[in-house]
């Protein structure tokens, strides 16, 4: 199968740099500046599971797409869809399978209206891994597991090649046949924890301390809600994991987005808590995370004005 892996960042960068360490056909759709930086030094991977160095790994630039992939897999930020999707579009045929391992769910809104429900599988993955200042990536922690499937459930022909593929790589890869569910549990956790930690602007363990357990419960409580009116209702087992892992007193836990606020960057906030309270509807006025998301976008206006 032609792969093409839309960016080279965190995550992009390593599971795509995991498949072409087992001989994948993949290509990483890359900016120039990328791309001249992967020329001139390689795909390197520093990770707990093994290291990698990858020289000179194949890439495209948007414009210069030429043929259809097979799959493509999309790991961009979600402010970045828009752009992605152009820069990857000449890369879709009638046969292509489009693998997106963003977070919440309206990319699958904006996915199925560009290109149809046809070509688009349901996917998340869980990994913590960042770009390093001279391009290199570095793996965090242990996880580093993609889950993904088509959006009926079904076990389908096209999904257990896909799945064939993965299986090469050296991470943890599963064909679910319950996708949909298992993003909301996802979604649930991160907005949950996003929207605490970044209105606390601590991790876990600092917001246990301060006496606020019963906040990060109705925070948690909130966005289940949300999922059970959507026909998503979380098993009692996941809520239980998100209950364990976001009360922990000795958690040193914080959300992604509250390292990007640290450090003065773009962020995800309308598409991991906005978009779940565009769900909600009526029952969001008066919300914890409508007071989480309105922190999240008075910094955004601030940024933009450079403050």
């Amino acid at each position: 199968m032609r792969i093409l892996v839309v960016g080279a960042g965190g995550v992009g960068g390593y599971f795509g740099g995991r498949l072409l360490a087992a001989k994948c056909d993949v290509t990483f759709l890359v900016r120039p500046g990328r791309a001249a930086q992967l020329a001139r030094a390689g795909l390197r991977i520093r990770s707990p599971a093994g290291n990698l160095d990858l020289p000179a790994p194949p890439t495209v630039l948007a414009g210069r797409i030429t043929r259809d992939f097979d799959v493509v897999l999309l790991s961009c930020k979600a402010y970045d869809l828009d752009g992605a999707i152009e820069s990857f579009a000449p890369a879709v045929g009638k046969d292509t399978v489009i693998l997106p391992v963003l977070n919440g769910m309206r990319h699958l809104d904006v996915l199925t209206e560009r290109f149809g429900p046809a070509p688009v599988l349901g996917g998340q993955c869980f990994i913590s891994a960042v770009v390093d200042s001279e391009g290199g990536i570095v793996h965090m922690n242990d996880m580093h597991s993609l889950t993904f499937g088509e959006l009926d459930g079904s076990r389908s022909t096209r999904a257990v090649e896909v799945a064939g593929v993965l299986a090469a790589g050296a991470f943890e890869s599963r064909l679910s046949e319950n996708i949909l569910p298992e993003m909301w549990e996802k979604w649930v956790f991160i907005a949950a924890g996003a929207g605490m930690t970044c209105l606390m602007r601590a991790a876990i363990g600092d917001i246990i301390t301060a006496g606020a357990t019963d906040l990060i419960g109705a925070i948690i409580e909130e966005c289940a809600q949300i999922a059970s009116e959507a026909g998503f209702p979380l098993a009692p087992s996941a809520l239980d994991r998100t209950r364990a892992t976001l009360t922990n007193p000795s958690s040193r836990l914080t959300s992604s987005m509250l390292r990007d606020v640290e450090r003065g960057g773009r962020i995800e906030a309308d598409h991991i808590l906005g978009d779940l309270l565009h769900r909600a509807g009526a029952s969001a006025p008066k919300s914890l995370l409508r007071i989480a998301f309105a922190h999240l976008k008075a910094y955004e206006a601030r940024r933009a004005v450079g403050e």
